[in-house]
C-alpha cells in the first residue's frame, strides 16, 4: 500500500460533512476528523468551570436570593445552551461565515446602540440586552464577530494592508466605532481586548512596521486617555500598584484576592473550603474565580488551569499556522484571532486577580459565571474545530486527488 493510500485510509473517504464524521464508527477506527484533544480540553474546563462556579457562587446566591443553587441552576442553563451553539456553529460552513462577516458586523453594530437606548444597567453599566429571561451581553459577542470580520478583511485586502495605509487604517476606523459605543456602556476592557486582536492579526498579516508602531502608540495613549479622564478607573490602576493602602477602599477586591492566594500556598484548603468567598471576595464566581481556584486548589490547581487554556491557546494558533499553510486565509488568520483572543483575555482576568494589572472586569475563558461570555466561547472553539475539520477534509480530498492522477 502507498503512503497516500495510507494517508487517505487514515482519514476516510467521505468528503460529505454528517454527524457520523464526529461520533460514529469511523472514529473508533482511529480516523479522527476532528481535534479530539482540543475538544477534550475545552469540555474539561467547562466541567471544571460549572464545579468552580458551584463552590463560589453558593454563599451569594444564598445572600442575595434565599437559595444556594440559584447561580448553578443559571449556569446549568446556560450549559444546555453550549450544547445548542455547539451543533449549529459546528454544521455552519466557514465560506458561509466569510460571506456573512460584513453582515454580523453591522449588526452587532446595531445592538450595541440598542443598548445604549434600551439597555439593561447593573452596577451602574449599560452592557446587556433583555430578550425575556436571558441577558445578553452585546459587547461579548462583539469580540467574535469582530474577530471573523477581520479575518473576512486580511483575505479581501492582504495586499493593500501589506502596502500602504489605506488599507491598514480602514479596520481601524471600523474599531473605533465598536471602541465608541463600547466605551459608552462604559467596558474598556473589551475595547482593549479587541483592540490587542486587531493589532496582532495586522501583525501576522504583514503589516508595514511604522504603520504597525503608530498604531501601538496611539493605542497605548489613547488607553492612558481613558484612565485620566474617568476617576473610577483611576482608583483601579493606583489601587492595583498598593492596594495595601487603602484595604477597606478601592484595595478591597485585590487584598481580599490576595488572601485567598496566600491561604491557597501549594495544594489549597481543598474543594468547597474557600473563606474568601463567603462575600469577602466580591465577584468570586466571575471576575475573581480563579482568586478561589488559587485558594481551594492552590497553587498546583492554578498551574493546572493555566496550562490547559495556554494549551488551547497554542492549538488554535498552531491551527492558524497549518491553515495559512495550506492557503486557507481566512481560516487561518480567524485561528489566530481566536488563540489571541483566549491567551490575552486570561491574562487579564489572572494578572488582575494577582496584582499585576488593574481590573478589567473580563472573565476567566470557560470558567467564570456568565452566560453571554460561556456561549460566545463556545461558539468559538466549536469554530476552531470546525476550521480543523475542513481542514482534514481538504487533505483527505488531495490525496484522493494524487490517487486519481
Amino acid at each position: 500500500m502507498s503512503s497516500d493510500e495510507r494517508q487517505l485510509n487514515l482519514f476516510g473517504t467521505s468528503l460529505k460533512w454528517r454527524w457520523s464524521d464526529w461520533f460514529g464508527e469511523k472514529q473508533s477506527q482511529g480516523m479522527q476528523l476532528y481535534d479530539r484533544r482540543l475538544l477534550l480540553a475545552v469540555l474539561s474546563l467547562i466541567a471544571f468551570g460549572f464545579v468552580m462556579v458551584m463552590s463560589a457562587s453558593m454563599p451569594e446566591a444564598q445572600s442575595l436570593t434565599g437559595n444556594p443553587f440559584h447561580f448553578v441552576t443559571r449556569h446549568l442553563f446556560y450549559l444546555a445552551g453550549c450544547v445548542v451553539i455547539a451543533a449549529v456553529v459546528l454544521q455552519v460552513e466557514m465560506q458561509r461565515w466569510q460571506q456573512l462577516s460584513p453582515l454580523m458586523l453591522l449588526l452587532v453594530g446595531v445592538m450595541l446602540v440598542a443598548v445604549l437606548a434600551v439597555g439593561t444597567t447593573v452596577n451602574g453599566a449599560t452592557r446587556w440586552l433583555s430578550l425575556g429571561p436571558v441577558r445578553i451581553q452585546v459587547a461579548e459577542i462583539a469580540k467574535f464577530v469582530f474577530a471573523v470580520y477581520m479575518a473576512g478583511y486580511l483575505v479581501r485586502r492582504h495586499q493593500e494592508v501589506r502596502e500602504n495605509a489605506k488599507g491598514f487604517y480602514k479596520p481601524i476606523a471600523v474599531f473605533a466605532v465598536y471602541a465608541f459605543l463600547i466605551l459608552m456602556q462604559p467596558d474598556l476592557g473589551t475595547v482593549v481586548v479587541l483592540f490587542v486582536g486587531t493589532v496582532g492579526l495586522l501583525f501576522l498579516a504583514g503589516a508595514r512596521l511604522l504603520d504597525f508602531f503608530a498604531l501601538i502608540l496611539t493605542g497605548v495613549m489613547a488607553f492612558v486617555a481613558l484612565v485620566l479622564l474617568e476617576p473610577y478607573r483611576m482608583r483601579r490602576v493606583t489601587s492595583f500598584l498598593d492596594p495595601w493602602q487603602d484595604p477597606f477602599g478601592s484595595g478591597y477586591q485585590l487584598t481580599q484576592s490576595l488572601m485567598a492566594y496566600g491561604r491557597g500556598d501549594w495544594f489549597g484548603q481543598g474543594l468547597g473550603n474557600s473563606i474568601q468567598k463567603l462575600e469577602y471576595l466580591p465577584e468570586a464566581h466571575t471576575d475573581f474565580i480563579f482568586a478561589v481556584i488559587g485558594e481551594e486548589l492552590g497553587f498546583i490547581g492554578i498551574v493546572a488551569v493555566l496550562a490547559v487554556l495556554l494549551f488551547v491557546a497554542l492549538r488554535a494558533i498552531r491551527l492558524g499556522s497549518q491553515c495559512l499553510a495550506m492557503d486557507r486565509a481566512f481560516e487561518g488568520y480567524l485561528a489566530y484571532a481566536i488563540g489571541i483572543w483566549i491567551c490575552f483575555q486570561t491574562v487579564v482576568n489572572v494578572g488582575a486577580s494577582i496584582g499585576i494589572l488593574p481590573t478589567k472586569g473580563l472573565t476567566l475563558p470557560f470558567i467564570s459565571y456568565g452566560g453571554s461570555s460561556l456561549w460566545v466561547m463556545t461558539a468559538a472553539v466549536m469554530m476552531l474545530i470546525r476550521i480543523d475539520h475542513e481542514r482534514r477534509l481538504s487533505l483527505i480530498q488531495a490525496v484522493q486527488g494524487r490517487l486519481k492522477s
